[in-house]
């Protein structure tokens, strides 16, 4: 039986990995004539298209993963860095900086991005790490409560600075908080997916330990795991993943939460096995938004409204779902 629930597992990693595959082909080479030939060509694959393609990729696989990590470390199938806070705080100093930037004329702003966006997040998951302490302990309902809190002050900070923006900082900033795929080149993203890949591996070699946290804390203990450290550890993890995420995409809704919670309802909740298949599931999910959006022709869609269409009623109907198991 476990052998065969393996072997299912395996396959899913296959079959994910091939459909990521082909659709990054897709991205890749659609609708260019001769991409070895034409040096037009050539310069549309490497300068837009490759950097689009890779930014997907770790942008979907640092979301899914952080969701898959707080999912496991909160108790909860619906915790996601957007709905706890996290991606709030990563949101809040990459419009700081991007406003600031636009006034003081900084030069090389994208590449002092994901500092800031990075430094959000900490601070953000510190601060909910903090008050959920205060109010009780480190469960899934403190933290989504302190997460909520500070995402009400995030939001509410970040309108008070489009209420002091001029017109084309305001639609800058609007258009980035949407999501956007197109702001990387390939010097950004050659810093930024290796890190991706090893929080991804990182997180993957703690599966073991976060299969322990499923029988509670006294059982993990018992076996030998440090739990306040490693609740820490892995709230650094997804808040290193989310700060990587929101400075190379802006606020992306929904990646998150839809990947490793699918996964778990059609193939177990395994931590050796949803890890790895979260990051090919939300790379390959937004890989779809990609080949998606471009159905609009040259209207570049926000990313964010195409996963918020997809993940709505999906959040809801999972809401639904538990609800009724819960009776």
């Amino acid at each position: 039986m476990i052998n065969s629930s393996r072997r299912s597992q395996n396959l899913w990693l296959v079959c994910l990995a091939l459909a990521l595959l082909v659709c990054s082909l897709i991205v890749l080479f659609s609708g260019l004539s001769s991409p070895f030939d034409s040096v037009v060509d050539q310069q549309i694959m490497l300068h837009i298209r490759l950097p689009m393609m890779l930014t997907a990729m770790s942008v979907g696989a640092a979301l899914s993963v952080s969701s898959a990590l707080l999912q496991v470390l909160l108790r909860n199938p619906l915790a996601d860095p957007g709905i706890i806070g996290i991606s709030s705080g990563a949101s809040l100093f990459a419009a700081i900086y991007l406003l600031a930037g636009g006034v003081w004329g900084w030069t090389g702003m994208q590449y002092g991005l994901p500092l800031f966006c990075f430094i959000g997040a900490l601070l953000s998951t510190l601060l909910i790490y903090m008050l959920a302490r205060r109010m009780a302990s480190l469960n899934g309902s403190s933290v989504i409560l302190a997460g909520i809190g500070v995402s009400t002050i995030a939001g509410a900070i970040i309108a008070w600075l489009y209420f002091f923006s001029d017109a084309q900082a305001l639609r800058n900033l609007t258009f980035w908080l949407m999501g956007s795929l197109m702001q990387t080149d390939l010097r950004l993203i050659s810093v930024s997916a290796p890190l991706v890949l090893l929080l991804v591996i990182d997180s993957f070699v703690q599966s073991k330990r976060l299969n322990w946290l499923y029988f509670g804390h006294v059982s993990a203990r018992l076996a030998g795991l440090d739990v306040s450290r490693f609740n820490r550890r892995i709230l650094l993890s997804s808040a290193l993943l989310v700060g990587i995420a929101v400075s190379l995409a802006g606020s992306i809704a929904f990646v998150g939460l839809l990947v490793p919670h699918l996964l778990r309802n059609f193939c177990g909740h395994d931590n050796r096995f949803i890890i790895p298949a979260s990051a090919l599931g939300g790379a390959l999910l937004l890989m779809l938004v990609v080949i998606l959006s471009k159905s609009f022709g040259g209207i570049a869609v926000p990313v964010s409204m195409l996963t918020a269409t997809l993940g709505g009623p999906v959040f809801l109907y999972s809401m639904s779902r538990i609800g009724r198991q819960a009776r």
